[in-house]
């Protein structure tokens, strides 16, 4: 089999380097001149994913992996196969940006010939697939979707950071537009993963399948943060609640935290709403979660009161551990809210150097005194944090739960995590016990 891949990006790339495994040639496809010139260079074009610089070291010298800009030229070859990978983003309403896109559906429709099956990764509003897509290349191409080339949507279900990992243990979902489409699809998708491979009927359910497995994940984090910040005025400790309900097999409850960030979380719910406009779980689950930075803030101002000139060091910027990403990240909306408070927000992060937080509009902090600390990324090292690693330190949110609280509490730091009572938190519980037995008793149902 030879192969097409376009869009040479964290998921795009290696994903070429999957099929490329399998097949005789694949051609990388890319608009930045830089990244194929590292992937011919057998050079990853970035740092963190795992196995992607020893794959290409073996791939590119045996000529399996090739990259060039020009992907009309590319699907020309007429390769059994050609996947789409483009980004798709949001705007600042949250209607889906369709430009990059479109873009790339016109190059490959400029070049598409009889027998290929294109098939797109990027998520998608349900209907994308077969009312934008296919039309837009039938016009392009001259060819009869279905008939004369093979469409489908087979949604991406991977991680950055452990992307070959996630391929050889996720079921790969594949919908067709059409029967033909379908088999063709997962025949080909079974040439080359070990993963099992799900034919879904549709493209339109391939689309709604990735949607709802990540809107589900922004509404279930969405209910934990409301069930956190109910704990916080109870004095209750959400860890242990949660451990407790998820005991039994029909509670699966996420954990609280900070933010929620990423490419796909925070992005897919309004992908969703875009094709269903009157659901209102996935909408009101956004609010509270795009809300949890303020809230952060406001757990720091009960420990240290008024914030005006205060210096706070947001720990973290990348929108998860490990990752050197800021997709989304909860530390752009810590920064607006501390501005907001009066404070002087600062950042560092261990996979940042000052330069690249600056470009980010992150102030870099230069190791000096600060009044408060808030932590929006898990990183591994925030774990074995010291006091003497903040020096001058009051008060701490640990918005992932993972630092040693306890010794900072003994250096006389105040420690806040969300959902988890404090000294005062557990006093707090008392009084919250009595207001609720004085409360009028309700009726028996």
């Amino acid at each position: 089999m030879r192969g097409v891949v376009v869009a040479l990006g964290k998921i795009g790339l290696p994903v070429a380097v999957q099929l490329a495994r399998s097949a005789e040639e694949v051609i990388g496809c890319d608009i930045d001149a830089r990244t194929c010139e590292l992937v011919n260079q057998a050079v990853a074009p970035w740092a963190g994913e795992a196995g992607l610089e020893e794959a290409l070291a073996e791939l590119v010298p045996a000529g399996r992996l090739r990259a060039q800009a020009d992907t009309a030229a590319a699907l020309a070859t007429a390769p059994e196969l050609a996947i789409a990978v483009p980004p798709l983003a949001v705007d600042s309403s949250g209607a889906p940006d369709y430009r990059v896109l479109d873009a790339v559906v016109e190059d490959i429709g400029r070049g598409l010939r009889p027998g290929t099956t294109v098939s797109f990764e990027t998520t998608l509003p349900v209907g994308t697939t077969g009312e934008r897509i296919a039309p837009r290349l039938r016009e392009l191409s001259g060819l009869e979707p279905d008939e004369d080339f093979f469409l489908v949507f087979s949604p991406e279900r991977v991680s950055v950071g452990r992307i070959f990992s996630d391929l050889a243990t996720y079921p790969k979902l594949v919908g067709g537009i059409g029967a033909r489409s379908e088999r063709r699809g997962v025949e080909l998708y079974r040439s080359f993963l070990d993963a099992e491979v799900w034919p879904m009927g549709s493209s339109e359910a391939a689309e709604l399948t990735k949607l709802a497995e990540t809107t589900y994940r922004d509404v279930n984090i969405a209910l934990v943060n409301e069930f956190a910040r109910f704990a916080d005025r109870a004095g209750i400790d959400i860890d242990r609640v949660i451990e407790a309900a998820n005991s039994q097999p029909f509670s699966h409850l996420h954990r609280p935290g900070v933010a929620v960030g990423g490419h796909c979380i925070p992005v897919y719910p309004k992908l969703y709403l875009a094709g269903d406009p009157t659901a209102t779980l996935p909408a009101a689950a956004r609010e509270v979660n795009d809300s949890m930075p303020a809230y952060a803030v406001e757990l720091l101002t009960r420990e240290l009161g008024d914030l005006s000139g205060r210096r706070v060091l947001i720990l973290g910027v990348g929108y998860r551990g490990g990752v050197p990403e800021t997709a989304f990240s909860g530390a752009f909306g810590l920064r607006d809210a501390l501005s907001a408070a009066g404070a002087v927000p600062l950042a560092t992060d261990p996979l940042y150097d000052r330069a690249a937080l600056e470009s980010e509009s992150f102030a870099a902090w230069d190791g000096g005194e600060i009044d408060g600390a808030i932590v929006q990324a898990d990183h591994a090292e925030y774990a074995t944090l010291a006091p003497a690693d903040l020096p001058g330190v009051q008060a701490i949110v640990d918005g992932r739960g993972l630092m040693d609280a306890e010794a900072f509490l003994a250096a006389g730091v105040a420690v806040k995590r969300i959902g988890r009572p404090s000294g005062d938190q557990r006093a707090a519980l008392t009084a919250f016990s009595t207001a609720t037995t004085r409360s009028p008793a309700r009726p028996s149902p």
